[in-house]
């Protein structure tokens, strides 16, 4: 096992009613509050009322709209809205691409240029704005990380940025605010969470059995529990462990005394960039197929252990059971009713050179659990098309 430092600050509150202990947490901050939101669904769901008589002693300014996939100009709107009103602290309220853009707001307050150049160079980051979470849609794990990923549409890039001054300060987690999540997206969340699991478990590091047994056990739960969520949507059991399954599963530790890296992600983070689809469709369709790609002599064993300890398989030789699983994890998708293929979100083949020399470049591939090239990602690509 690699040597790590693993400073996970967020104070995580969870279960039913824990947004109660929010005016005191907010407390600490300050009084002067930016709620950042997306579309609306928190208004009916009641969350916003809930939030309004818990803040009705506050100075409260809203940022409404911040779409999926959030943009930087969601993120400029909110730095200019956040200055405006000398707020103190930052409120998210919402998944991953509400908890991304105020991130990013945080750490654009205190920045004097545009707010990209912090997506461009992190390392400029040197202050943000405090963050607390109240989490509604299961999926990224934003709420314990200090990652963000922001698209900018005028150069139809996706990018992401990660510093410890946009790490939240508190993340407040209640299942039952996940239960009018649509089926469609629950899905894609289950999708998203398993991506970013997987791709901490498959690494060349072979002496972490207790990171790699969490790993499992994590796909396991999704496994379990994704499909009765989307049959059974107010189940409090199957919401709360997909809910922290997300949260653990990108928080830093199953990556510990690891050399990890992203090896799909980026092959992702370009379609959604040119295409707007949602992120955790997008991996549902990539991940079976770079799987396959990369099943060699050097991965079969990694893929054997997968095979073994995930999906309980255990007949055949070591490719036997690595193919095995690999189909056992495109069939759960297509389960969940995710796409499958490119073409079911209308994407065809006339980007893919544009969006593989991205990815290689932007997302580091060369140091990916199997290195791709630029043909390497055009063949993955080509793979999605059916």
């Amino acid at each position: 096992m690699r040597n790590f430092t693993l400073n996970i600050s967020t104070k995580v509150l969870f279960g039913k009613g824990m947004v109660k202990n929010l005016p005191k947490e907010l407390s600490t901050y300050g009084s002067n509050i930016l709620l950042v939101y997306g579309g609306g669904s928190i208004k009916k769901n009641e969350v916003y009322q809930i939030l309004m008589e818990l803040l009705s002693e506050y100075d409260v300014s809203e940022l409404a709209g911040v779409t999926p996939n959030p943009r930087i100009e969601d993120v400029r709107k909110g730095v200019r809205l956040a200055r405006k009103n000398n707020v103190q602290v930052i409120l998210a309220v919402g998944g991953g691409s509400v908890i991304d853009a105020a991130k990013l707001i945080a750490a654009g307050y205190y920045y004097d240029d545009d707010s990209w150049d912090l997506v461009l160079c992190p390392g400029e980051i040197k202050k943000a704005l405090p963050i607390i979470t109240v989490v509604t849609c299961a999926g990224t794990g934003s709420e314990m990380n200090g990652s963000a990923v922001i698209t900018n549409e005028e150069i139809e890039e996706k990018l992401g940025a990660t510093s410890v001054y946009m790490q939240p300060k508190v993340s407040i987690l209640d299942p039952v605010y996940t239960y009018t999540v649509p089926a469609e997206l629950t899905a894609a969340g289950v999708a998203d969470t398993m991506s970013h699991i997987i791709e901490s478990y498959f690494t060349k590091d072979e002496d972490t059995f207790i990171q790699n047994h969490m790993a499992e056990i994590m796909l396991k739960a999704c496994i379990k529990y994704g499909p009765i969520a989307i049959e059974q949507s107010d189940n409090y059991e199957a919401r709360a462990n997909l809910l922290w399954a997300s949260s653990l599963g990108l928080n830093g530790i199953l990556g510990a005394g690891k050399a990890t890296a992203w090896s799909c992600h980026p092959l992702e983070h370009e379609l959604s960039a040119c295409y707007d689809i949602t992120h955790g469709v997008g991996m549902a369709i990539l991940l079976p197929k770079w799987m396959e790609y990369v099943l060699n002599d050097t991965t079969v064993a990694k893929f054997a252990e997968y095979a073994r300890n995930v999906f309980d398989i255990s007949e055949g030789d070591e490719y036997e059971m690595a193919r095995n699983a690999i189909n056992m994890t495109a069939e759960f998708f297509r389960k969940l009713r995710l796409p499958a293929s490119l073409p079911e979100v209308g994407i065809n083949d006339e980007k893919f050179e544009i969006m593989a020399k991205r990815a290689v470049t932007n997302g580091m591939l060369a140091f990916a659990y199997e290195p791709l090239k630029l043909e390497d990602v055009v063949k993955i690509y080509e793979m999605c098309l059916f």
